[in-house]
């Protein structure tokens, strides 16, 4: 398992973009997959993205793509979820998530970060 730590949230108009960022610390990330996911009130948790480690191949949920694009930095350990156009239905908390131990088990997980978009 690895550290996680979400950063990049915060209250925006719609319309707007936001970076988040997910750093994992510790060791040198050497896991499979990372993925950004997100929680709204009153929703069912949902997987946005997510992205092969070591190759950098990426994945969306059908409805996402073309606005949210995920990305990494190896050398910084990081993953980032670039989010354009932001719509309130947006408005959640987002966390990212590691497999580490199993190829398509999340076992990491970030602490989150709040995401509100206002009309």
């Amino acid at each position: 398992q690895v550290h996680l730590v979400d950063s990049g949230g915060g209250l925006v108009q719609a319309g707007d973009s936001l970076r988040l960022s997910c750093a994992a610390s510790g060791r040198t990330f050497s896991g499979y997959f990372m993925g950004w996911f997100r929680h709204a009130p009153d929703k069912e948790r949902e997987i946005l993205a997510s992205i092969d480690w070591s190759n950098g191949n990426t994945y969306y949920t059908d409805y996402l793509k073309g606005r949210f694009t995920i990305s990494r930095d190896k050398a910084k350990n990081t993953v980032y979820l670039q989010m354009n156009n932001l719509k309130t239905d947006d408005s959640a908390l987002y966390y990212c998530a590691a497999q580490t131990l199993t190829i398509g088990v999340y076992d990491s997980w970030g602490q989150g970060t709040q995401v509100i978009v206002s009309s």
